[in-house]
């Protein structure tokens, strides 16, 4: 495991402390956790973002399927 040195707010690592305290943690760990629901947190933000640029991507070529498929259940012998 790598060491890093961060600089924080006084008031942010006094609620931090308080924070892990009474989750019985240890600070180090308290702050390790945050970080990786951060990276979940932006991983999740993230693939929404990408599937949402596809989604719009191929919106056209859906709804002319839909549109098609909606056709086929009005009269299924078309």
């Amino acid at each position: 495991m790598e060491a890093i040195s961060l600089k924080l707010h006084e008031d942010l690592l006094k609620r931090s402390d308080r924070m892990a305290r009474a989750l019985g943690l240890p600070r180090a760990e308290y702050i390790r956790q945050a970080i990786e629901r951060m990276n979940r947190e932006t991983e999740t933000c993230l693939r929404a973002q990408r599937l949402a640029r596809a989604s719009r991507k191929v919106r056209a070529a859906s709804m002319t399927v839909n549109a098609e498929f909606a056709a086929i259940e009005k009269d299924p012998d078309a």
